[in-house]
This record gives structure tokens, C-alpha cells and sequence, in this order.
């Protein structure tokens, strides 16, 4: 079996790729194969110890340039992670309308043009569900909520969602999508997405530094672990068409907490000094963006599958301890 990853060097990339060398793949209820090559796509080159693997395979450079050199031929499985984030796609339209909807479209088209088109999973966001004053959201967003996103970023998947399900409406490509919650705790260093403070008030204080939350306490938030993540992109590609049910996308279970609340479980689980290290720093920009989130879900879909959320948060911050160590 061939798997593609884009964005195969990023966390979410990196930690997919881990767990697909680990098993043998069903996909959509077929018998499992051994993965023989995985290509990871990115811009920047994975860590080394993931590049080692010999059925490991690293294509650098831009999604749309690689497509036509004939990226995706005899794969058997697609995982689109590359994205422009929310903030960045917000301050750069041009950019994200390129790279989050004409690449897709372009993967897809690419996809089509095989004799054997590959199955794709599309990662999609909470971020297609926005809440104004004239049309504000319920209180629980359920699987049968409309969308209406109100950032460049939630309407460029948003639109990726419809594609993808068009495709595999149409036979074209069997293609699914899987509308992600904020991940959290990510390592490394910030990214340009309007959720990465969710991250930061937990990752540099636990590195004993200083972090910043944009909004007040009292904000909820909807989030998931990386693991939690992982479990939802696998069952995308192994679930039956039958199990899987609509073409519409898949909204992953999440977590509900407050912002202070993840302060609390970090002083829980690290200490009160350690929490103490959380400034509240107003950020009118990123809470326009992030306060139009939704923060309660209802996903009975993804239930019937297997899937659930996190218990709490002091658990997330200890399986991200863990992950470290």
C-alpha cells in the first residue's frame, strides 16, 4: 500500500505518519495491506528519525508543483493536512484562497485523472461554524448544524468540505472529510493560527516561560488531543462506506473547557507556580476570531463510529507530559 500525507512534516503529519508505520491498514472495510511507501509532502523536510524509515519516501516543495510530476500515482490512500492556518489565511487572503482551496481542488483533480483514483481524507475544521448577532449559533452545535463560517479560513474548508463530498457524490474520487477541533497541546514553537494560545498558555509555562491568553477566562473552547485527532483521521480511511454513512463531513467529538479552566488543570497537574506563568493579555483580533467558534458539540456521528472525546484536560496535559519525557 502507498499512502500520501501533505503536510506530512508538520505535528499532525508527523504523528499520522508514526502511527501508519505502526499497523497494517484497512481501508473503508477492505483486508488490511502492509504499508509499503509513505510520502510525506511538505516544505520543509520531516525529523530525521521519521525520514529513516525505509518505506518512508520525502517529497519537498509546493503541494501544486508536485501534483503534476505525478505525486499521487499508484497510491492507495490520500491525507490532506496542508493548510494555511486561520490567522494567516485571514491576514493573506490571496494566500490562503491558493494554497487551502485551488490546491485541494488541484489534489483532487490530480486524484481524478488516475485509472485508480485514491481515497481522500480531507481535513477539514471547527472553523466552518461561526456565530453572528443576526445568526448566532445554537447553544450544542449538532451533526445537522449549518455551517456559517465567518473567517477567510472557515470558508476556504468549508468549500474544500463541498468539494470533496461532490467528488465522491459523483464517483470521482472516494473522498471524505473530518472537521477537526483545536489540537491541543502542540509542541514546538507558535504557529500563525488564531487557536495556537491554546497551546502556549500550557507548553511555555510547563518550559518555564511566560505565555499570553488573547482572551478572558471565561472563554470556551471546544479542543482535542493529537491522539484523540489521530483516531478520527484513521477511522476516515478504514471506516465502511456503510458504517461511515452521509457524504457531509465528520465532526470529531471535543472537549468543552474555559481558558480557565486549562489554567486551572495546568495548576493541577504542574503546580500553582507553574500556572501562575499565564498572563491575560487582551487580543481584540484573535477573539474576534476565536470568540465566533462554537464550544459545544453534540457528535453522535462520530460516537456511533467509536469515537469520543477527552475526559478532562488535566489528561491532556499529562499524556503531553508523557509524550515528552
Amino acid at each position: 500500500m502507498k499512502i500520501v500525507i501533505t503536510g506530512g512534516a508538520g505535528f499532525l503529519g508527523d504523528r499520522l505518519a508514526r502511527a501508519l508505520l505502526a499497523l497494517d491498514l484497512s481501508l473503508a472495510g477492505s483486508p488490511a495491506q502492509p504499508l509499503d511507501e509513505l510520502v510525506l509532502v511538505d516544505r520543509v523536510a520531516p525529523r530525521p528519525d521519521l525520514a529513516e524509515d525505509p518505506r518512508v519516501r520525502v517529497a519537498l516543495g509546493e503541494l501544486g508543483e508536485l501534483l503534476p510530476a505525478g505525486l499521487l500515482d499508484a497510491s492507495d490512500l490520500v491525507f490532506h493536512l496542508a493548510a494555511v492556518v486561520s490567522s494567516a489565511a485571514e491576514s493573506d487572503f490571496d494566500l490562503g484562497m491558493r494554497v487551502n482551496l485551488a490546491t485541494t481542488l488541484e489534489l483532487l483533480e490530480a486524484a481524478r485523472a488516475l485509472p485508480a483514483p485514491p481515497r481522500v481524507v480531507f481535513t477539514s475544521s471547527l472553523a466552518v461554524f461561526g456565530s453572528t448577532p443576526a445568526l448566532p449559533l445554537p447553544a450544542v452545535v449538532t451533526d445537522s448544524t449549518l455551517p456559517t463560517p465567518q473567517s477567510s479560513y472557515g470558508i476556504q474548508k468549508f468549500i474544500g468540505e463541498q468539494l470533496v463530498a461532490d467528488y465522491a457524490r459523483r464517483g470521482l474520487v472516494p473522498a471524505r472529510s473530518v472537521r477537526l477541533m483545536t489540537v491541543t497541546v502542540r509542541p514546538g514553537v507558535p504557529n500563525a493560527a488564531a487557536s495556537s494560545f491554546l497551546s502556549g498558555i500550557v507548553r511555555e509555562p510547563l518550559a518555564g516561560v511566560r505565555s499570553a491568553s488573547p482572551v478572558p477566562p471565561e472563554t470556551r473552547v471546544a479542543v482535542t488531543s493529537p491522539a484523540r485527532t489521530i483516531e478520527g483521521l484513521l477511522l476516515a480511511a478504514t471506516a465502511s462506506d456503510a458504517a461511515w454513512g452521509p457524504l457531509t463531513a465528520l465532526t470529531l467529538p471535543a472537549l468543552t473547557v474555559t481558558v480557565g479552566g486549562i489554567v486551572a488543570a495546568l495548576a493541577a497537574v504542574a503546580g500553582p507556580e507553574t500556572a501562575a506563568l499565564v498572563d491575560w493579555v487582551p487580543d481584540a483580533a484573535i477573539a474576534a476570531i476565536v470568540t465566533t467558534w462554537p464550544a459545544e458539540f453534540d457528535s453522535a456521528r462520530a460516537r456511533s463510529l467509536g469515537l469520543a472525546a477527552d475526559p478532562d484536560f488535566e489528561t491532556i496535559i499529562r499524556d503531553y507530559r508523557r509524550d515528552l519525557a
